[in-house]
């Protein structure tokens, strides 16, 4: 796990200082390293800041073919690296080091871009091809490790996060349509800067004199229809996945630093540590998130799941005032909008995990992506399906689905239905249950927003950047509701926040590396072709996961309905720092800069605060976090008005 950088400029030179200041901004990412190189004919660059974790002493990046041809900077891992060296040894191919990163440069010269076809894990990687003159770029397929670009006064940079490309003098400057559609309806490329794209997972780019393109190699790909060959019973699919999934925790426990576990009290952190329990023969360490709100807190149940894998249990108490503490710095390192104070808490987990001397933590994100676990998704199968079932019986599933997910209203399952969308209506019949929170949120925010740029974009379908960007007809057409909005979701949510927020940036502030078994893309492919009556069955979540750990979880695990990790809203009486943070900052001059605030309403919200009700501040905090978040970027970031 690491930062890359890269520049190419077609006419040359490329700026040695732009390189640096972009390489220095990443230090958090990579402290056990930093290095550069520049081509002698001053055309490209390439950057890296290194953190050890495979070959801890001849790993350094860039990376030089045995001609010298081709140089390699990598973030992230490959798993089962041993074997594809092996093989290319075999093929007479030299290594210059024992690190995983080192075998997607030879792969490359074989393959060129196909090489990512033999590639396993979680990556963004870039490479310069001196013969082609070519700089070409990778991402993994569900976009774990960020990739950033842009094109700045004719030259490319690319860089794992877009601080380092406004250090290396790329203009930071909201996107307003960005900004506007937010992160459910924008597509996985768009940024809320502009010039700022994302490659997007399963994607790559190459760039040349002749300009850039960008090619897909994999995709989320649900069979249309019964996939007659992959027809098996219900047991031998539990049996299947409970061994890919288990290959892919064996793959990521592989390190030369010691691996830990985040856990909390849910089947997928829960199914993470009994399966890698059981693959070491000494204890792990499980590092768990408590909160001083009872609902909220998942440690007793954590704790009795550790005593049964035989980890060493330890709790991470966090109070609502340091969430207040570390806001600012969370929001920086996701370069994000967050609807919920659940980043930050993140962010303060992997600081006591590499406090504790750790930089590998295995995690359970991805799970819910891959096996249908939130909530929405049940509220797709009940709705879509209700012509087979007593309206009376269907409404009585929905009320009992919404009252057992309490704290997903308003974030996860919509409370009203807000703005339409006719084109999604018409492209898949249906709006999925995750997006109407999203279409609910304009009007929400509408009397935040200065008036000029609401009516710039109040005429527009909100599904238009969204469905724009997708193969629809090949990807969504013929697919069950459930299936479609798990695509929808791993083009949205999953790499634009998820990922980021909760996932990456808040692990890389502090140097720490998770890894997702769930996202191995063997690990999706079976799913994929997994029936939705494997991963919902009636009302219960993730079934296939729950018969194929029933023997690692403890019956309180295996029990248990899906609770999504979120933070408690901070109520003035309880956490006097986060009010006083929320006052101070809404009411800040920071708001009269953003261009598409408008910081009367602001204000008057400021004002209301103090006298809300505990269920009317609930309703309210995924929009004050929005507002809270979007503040912190500007003023972090240096964003121009």
């Amino acid at each position: 796990m690491c930062g890359i950088v890269a520049i190419f400029s077609p006419n040359g030179p490329v700026s040695v200082d732009a390189l640096d200041r972009a390489v220095a901004r990443l230090h958090h990412r990579g402290p056990d390293g930093q290095e550069t190189w520049v081509a002698p004919h001053g055309r490209v660059a390439l950057g890296h800041t290194r953190l050890s974790i495979i070959d801890l002493e001849t790993g350094a990046q860039p990376i030089a073919s045995e001609d010298e041809q081709l140089r390699i900077v990598v973030n992230g891992e490959f798993y089962d690296y041993e074997r594809a060296r092996q093989a290319l040894e075999r093929d007479g191919h030299r290594f210059r080091t024992r690190s995983d990163s080192e075998i997607a440069l030879h792969l490359y010269e074989d393959l060129g871009a196909d090489c990512v076809h033999r590639l396993r894990g979680e990556f963004a990687f870039t490479i310069w091809d001196e013969r082609r003159q070519r700089l070409f770029a990778c991402r993994d397929r569900f976009g774990v490790k960020p990739l950033f670009y842009c094109v700045h006064k004719g030259d490319l940079y690319l860089a794992s996060e877009m601080k380092a490309l406004f250090a290396a003098g790329i203009p930071a400057r909201w996107d307003p349509e960005s900004v506007y559609f937010g992160i459910g309806l924008r597509g996985s490329d768009r940024t809320p800067f502009q010039g700022i794209r994302s490659v997007p997972p399963g994607h790559c780019l190459a760039a040349d004199r002749d300009g850039i393109r960008i090619v897909q190699y994999w995709d989320v790909d649900y069979p249309a229809g019964e996939d007659k060959s992959f027809a098996l019973s219900d047991q031998e699919f539990i049996d299947g996945f409970r061994s890919t999934l288990e290959e892919s925790v064996r793959l990521r426990l592989r390190a030369d630093v010691p691996v830990a576990c985040y856990l909390s009290g849910g089947l997928d952190s829960c199914a993470i540590l009994g399966l890698a329990a059981q693959l070491r023969s000494d204890p792990i360490r499980a590092f768990t998130l408590r909160f001083d709100h009872k609902e909220y807190d998942e440690g007793p149940i954590a704790q009795e799941m550790a005593a049964l894998a035989g980890a060493e249990f330890v709790p991470i108490a966090l109070r609502q005032d340091d969430l207040a503490d570390s806001f600012s710095d969370a929001v920086f390192h996701s370069e994000g909008v967050c609807i919920n104070a659940h980043g930050v808490a993140k962010y303060l987990l992997s600081r006591a995990v590499r406090d504790a001397g750790f930089k590998v933590v295995l995690t359970g994100e991805g799970a819910d992506e891959v096996l249908a676990g939130y909530p929405h998704f049940r509220q797709d199968l009940l709705t879509c399906g209700a012509e087979e079932r007593d309206a009376a019986e269907t409404d009585r599933l929905l009320e009992a689905l919404a009252q057992s997910n309490e704290a997903s209203r308003g974030i996860l399952l919509a409370e009203q239905t807000g703005r339409d969308s006719a084109l999604m209506r018409q492209r898949l019949g249906h709006i999925p249950t995750f997006l109407r929170p999203q279409l609910a949120r304009f009007g929400h925010m509408q009397k935040f927003y200065a008036a000029d740029y609401f009516t710039a974009f109040e005429t527009r379908d909100p599904a238009e950047l969204l469905l724009g960007g997708l193969d629809v007809d090949r990807r969504l057409k013929g697919r069950t509701a459930v299936q479609q909005s798990l695509y929808l979701w791993a083009k949205t949510f999953l790499p634009n926040y998820v990922l980021a927020t909760l996932g990456d940036r808040m692990e890389m502030a502090h140097a720490v590396e998770g890894r997702v078994p769930f996202l191995d893309h063997e690990v999706a492919e079976f799913l994929q072709r997994t029936p939705d009556s494997l991963k919902i069955r009636g009302t219960t979540e993730k079934y296939i996961l729950r018969e194929a750990v029933r023997d690692v979880v403890t019956d309180t695990v295996s029990r248990r309905q899906k609770h999504p990790f979120l933070c408690p809203p901070a109520m003035p009486q309880r956490c006097p720092k986060m009010a006083a943070l929320l006052q101070d900052t809404l009411r800040s001059k920071v708001v009269e800069s953003i261009p598409f605030l408008d910081a009367v309403p602001v204000r008057q919200m400021a004002d209301l605060l103090d006298t809300l009700t505990p269920p009317q501040r609930w309703s309210l905090d995924s929009h004050l976090m929005a507002l809270l978040s979007t503040i912190f970027l500007h003023q972090r970031l240096g964003v121009e008005g």
